[in-house]
């Protein structure tokens, strides 16, 4: 069975030449892909470049509206995550300790490559572990409330996670994650957030606010991609580690840096599937002999061969018309396989359990208060 095309890594990776002979279907089907990868900005804007700006593109003039409005909102975005990050320094002022700007909003408030043309669901902060009780009162001084009132998920995020459970403001209805770390105390690979903290650069024009390093922002992005159980956007995470990979790589001390840190951090794994998944679907370029120190720390070979296939899948965009076969077991088993590097067994069956009677439990309310018909 041969494989469907995916048109956004096409669109992310091919020279200009490639789309002369696009039909205006393909056309169509490359719009409704990116769309569902959240790539149409930074695709759109991949192509636009590929043509001198005295030339009309070569998509369909229907398809430009759609492009436009993309445009449109990650321009709107970027200035809502400005906004949030000033409401964000204001609250934690006199907090005492570093407030580090963590994903997407690093990425745009560091004026990195992936900030310009990402689409935000949210902000993500990291402080030290013993600043994150005062960090959520002050935030809930300046409007932010939590959520996930249950008393579960609370012990869960507070006692095991490594953050507190999602806040929401009141007014602006903007949602914040605050981290004290990048993965559980549970996790089977342990970083630390000191170290984190220890390594983080200030922002410039930004009192109080810092980002990661570069080599800790690009494990950050590794280990959020290849350790987490969320997939959906998976093809969108990649070309964030592209585009950082590219743009730090260009110094060689990046690279020992980079190992170096991995090392440090407990991060070797997800190192090793960063770079060889970046490098297999992207072509991001990496220097030999740092690959080959990663592969030391591989799986072992049937573990490999299976996850590269999962990965494959998974690394695609998940729209239908680009969707490989098994794709959506693909990512059945990373989120099973997520759940497991974040918990030991024991805990892993308990969470599992509590979210299966509550997914019964919506599904049997759902029924009582359906209405009828007759």
């Amino acid at each position: 069975m041969l494989e469907r095309p995916d048109l956004v890594i096409e669109a992310l990776t091919r020279p200009a030449p490639h789309f002369a002979g696009w039909s205006a279907a393909q056309w169509t089907s490359f719009f409704q892909q990116a769309r569902n990868a959240g790539l149409l900005g930074r695709a759109g804007a991949r192509l636009r470049g590929l043509w001198p700006l005295d030339q009309p593109p070569p998509w369909p003039a229907n398809l430009e509206g759609h492009l436009v409005a993309a445009e449109r909102l990650m321009r709107a975005q970027r200035a809502e995550v400005e906004r949030e990050l000033g409401h964000i320094a204001r609250a934690l002022a006199g907090l005492g300790a570093p407030v580090l700007v963590l994903k997407g909003a690093a990425y745009l408030a560091a004026s990195l490559p992936p900030g310009a043309s990402r689409v935000f669901s949210d902000v993500d902060i990291l402080v030290p572990r013993q600043a994150i009780a005062e960090a959520e009162s002050r935030l809930m001084l300046h409007g932010w409330a939590g959520t996930h009132d249950n008393a579960y998920d609370q012990r869960y995020y507070r006692e095991w996670m490594h953050e507190l459970p999602p806040m929401q403001h009141l007014h602006r209805g903007t949602t914040l994650d605050l981290h004290h770390n990048i993965l559980p105390s549970t996790a089977r690979f342990k970083p630390s957030g000191e170290h984190l903290v220890d390594g983080a650069v200030p922002l410039v024009g930004r009192p109080g606010l810092y980002v990661l390093g570069p080599a800790d922002m690009v494990l950050h992005c590794m280990t959020h991609l290849f350790m987490n159980e969320e997939t959906s956007r998976a093809l969108r995470d990649l070309s964030d580690l592209d585009l950082l990979l590219r743009h730090f790589g260009s110094s060689p001390a990046f690279w020992t840096q980079l190992t170096q840190r991995a090392a440090l951090l407990d991060l070797e794994r997800p190192l090793y599937y960063g770079l060889r998944h970046a490098a297999r679907v992207l072509g991001t370029p990496v220097p030999a002999e740092v690959t080959a120190r990663a592969e030391h720390r591989a799986p072992v070979a049937p573990t490999r061969v299976l996850m590269d296939a999962i990965w494959h899948r998974a690394l695609r965009c998940p729209h239908p018309s680009a969707a490989a076969a098994g794709g959506a077991l693909a990512r059945f088993a990373l989120y099973v396989r997520g759940h497991w590097l974040r918990m030991p067994p024991w805990m892993l069956a308990r969470h599992l359990t509590v979210k299966a009677l509550r997914l019964h439990e919506r599904s049997a309310t759902k029924a009582v208060t359906a209405p009828t018909q007759g």
